[in-house]
């Protein structure tokens, strides 16, 4: 294959994988049909397999694809925060907005289990560093508060529908996604319990699991 084709081919791979994302965020996996989204590509329904052999197939790269710009996100949110360009948080959220509507779709159909995964693996250290400057110890493991983190930044996109009507505005919009950011900030901002009352609300809970039968079995 000469240098031309293969650029050719390469291009006409991305443009597939861009093309499957939006139906399948659109249609959903089970209605997007290869014969349209080789349509959208602008190639014929062969190439598509030829490329990816199936839509399993096809729907496994467009995750490898978002798992790939997640992680470069992640380092250049990292390495802007360090150089202390906050500005470098805006920038990742705009990178990633073309994909929300394909996760969520994924999400919601029980599928994105790998780039969920990826999230979580991400998030761990930024927990760790976080827990540097805490002045309590963590009560959990950290890849455990990464899951729950991670399941409630996704669950904004999941549920956008009925965030955006409580809004009064589409949280996908320009608009949305400040307003999203302000009310994210602030709320991550100033705790909803204090230290005194997590403890006893933390020494409740082992006190109930001490006395419960499964407890005492132990």
């Amino acid at each position: 294959m000469t240098t031309s084709a293969a650029a050719e081919d390469l291009t006409a791979r991305a443009r597939i994988r861009g093309a499957a994302m939006q139906h399948f965020g659109e249609l959903g996996y089970e209605r997007a049909s290869l014969r349209v989204i080789a349509e959208t590509a602008g190639v014929s329904p062969g190439l598509v397999r030829h490329h990816f052999g199936s839509k399993q197939g096809l729907r496994e790269a467009c995750d490898e694809h978002l798992i790939k710009m997640i992680r470069q996100v992640n380092d250049q949110t990292r390495e802007g925060l360090a150089a202390g360009a906050l500005n470098s948080v805006l920038s990742a959220r705009a990178a990633i907005g073309p994909y929300h509507l394909y996760l969520t779709r994924a999400l919601a159909e029980g599928a994105a289990s790998a780039p969920f995964d990826e999230l979580v693996r991400l998030t761990v250290p930024w927990l760790l560093e976080a827990d540097k400057s805490r002045p309590d110890p963590p009560a959990v493991d950290a890849k455990i508060r990464a899951a729950l983190v991670t399941a409630m930044a996704l669950s904004i996109g999941v549920l956008h529908e009925h965030i955006s009507r409580a809004m009064g505005v589409d949280v996908f919009s320009p608009e949305g996604d400040r307003l999203l950011a302000r009310g994210l900030i602030d709320i991550y901002s100033h705790p909803m319990l204090s230290l005194e009352d997590a403890g006893r609300i933390l020494a409740a809970i082992d006190e109930a699991e001490a006395t419960s039968p499964q407890g005492e079995s132990q």
